[in-house]
């Protein structure tokens, strides 16, 4: 029996998760997400702790539409959550230089989010929309909206690692720097890590992987971020499921000057049509459709190859900001967490690591559990779902709770 709730919302460019936490023994009561936003068969999916439903929409659907459906679900639903929930916790992307810490919602939040979309444009608009939405929805609940702020994990990283080679005074006067994402992943599974394998989070040097439609990877050396693949924006790092990832930069000069684009289409082709969408010809960005083509199509084959090749030249780097000891090697998000092959084809470049796959267990069917897959002299390697909801969901409550408004 649900008393009351976090009700969390993650509103991403395409898609929206959605939880409702019991905050009594940190489960989820009733979880789920609306995927292929404005693109046609548009699909809510929603659980509970015994069923599964779905809706799949004729029409394309926005984001408001979608917000309305969820809350539509949870009125309905066995004893009316939507009664139930006392507090809302939102993934925010970017929080800029300001917000380096989760912060109760107010109008001067609200306009620093709103500063913050020029570093993410396929994001913070979209997490700016759900937060006005549940503060016009939920007036009651005005004071007790949280943003919980990917970016703020990485606060803890040294100025060398930051800092751009640049003349400075872009950094003091405009703020540009690395800044990360992913961060409330990175950081749930270190803290799993830790207690995994029974090292202090003070003493744990890892490495994490978050690979999914957004990817990056972060080195953790004493429990703390020391670097991380995004940059000022989630565009740099490891190619994406649109996003580029690395680049040469001179390759925008020549799009402009030679190819006489505008910088608007740069900017898209960069952001939305890049990565494995544009590996694959613009066939899909759907990485599980890559995988399962990976020995039939040769742009399969060439999208899975590049993406492990940058992958374990990241890994590799990270190794050396680790003060000579790496504890373990972690894989989350959709990617990291279900495909076998991005897996084997990474490690398997990273044998000078004493990094060693056990075939057998990284090919065992995914259980929603975190597992190991190394050999027993390899250097530990681990499969730790991700519960972003979790984390967002227990900022929520323990920020409120020390300001009680």
């Amino acid at each position: 029996m649900l008393h009351q709730g976090v009700l969390v919302l993650n509103c991403g460019s395409s898609s929206i998760k959605f939880s409702v936490i019991n905050v009594e023994n940190n489960k989820r009561y009733f979880f789920g997400f609306i995927e292929r936003l404005y693109l046609p068969n548009s699909c809510i999916v929603w659980h509970d702790q015994n069923k599964k439903k779905n809706i799949v929409f004729r029409d394309y659907i926005t984001h408001n539409k979608a917000l309305k459906n969820i809350m539509e679900i949870l009125s309905i639903y066995e004893n009316n959550i939507i009664k139930k929930i006392t507090c809302i916790g939102h993934r925010v992307v970017h929080g800029g230089m300001k917000l380096n810490k989760s912060i109760i919602i107010n109008q001067s939040v609200l306009e620093e989010i709103q500063k913050n979309i020029i570093f993410s444009p396929l994001h913070n608009p979209m997490n700016f929309l759900g937060i006005q939405f549940s503060l016009q929805y939920f007036p009651n609940l005005i004071n007790k909206n949280v943003a919980v702020f990917d970016t703020a994990f990485y606060h803890t990283l040294p100025e060398h690692a930051f800092l751009y080679a640049i003349p400075y005074y872009f950094y003091k006067k405009y703020n540009i720097r690395r800044y990360g994402a992913h961060g409330i992943s990175h950081s749930y599974v270190t803290h799993q890590t830790s207690k995994i394998l029974k090292i202090n989070l003070n003493c744990l040097n890892i490495i994490t992987c978050h690979l999914g439609s957004g990817s990056s990877i972060t080195a953790i050396c004493n429990g703390q971020a020391v670097d991380t693949s995004m940059g000022l924006t989630p565009l740099e790092g490891l190619a994406m499921g649109t996003r580029s990832g690395d680049l040469d930069p001179s390759i925008i000069f020549f799009m402009y000057n030679i190819l006489k684009m505008n910088m608007k289409e740069i900017e898209i082709i960069l952001n939305k049509k890049s990565g494995f969408l544009g590996l694959m010809d613009n066939i899909t960005s759907d990485f599980r459709y890559i995988e399962k083509k990976y020995l039939l199509e040769q742009s399969s084959y060439r999208t899975v190859n590049l993406f492990c090749h940058r992958l374990s030249k990241y890994i590799s780097a990270y190794t050396t900001l680790l003060d000579g000891k790496l504890d373990a090697l972690v894989f989350t998000g959709g990617i990291g967490e279900n495909s076998s092959l991005v897996r084997e084809l990474t490690v398997k470049r990273l044998k000078l690591l004493n990094l060693k796959l056990d075939d057998q267990l990284n090919n065992m069917k995914f259980s929603g559990s975190w597992r190991f897959i190394h050999f027993k002299n390899s250097i530990p390697i681990i499969v730790i779902p991700t519960n972003e909801e979790l984390v967002i969901a227990n900022e929520t409550i323990n920020l409120l709770k020390e300001n009680i408004v």
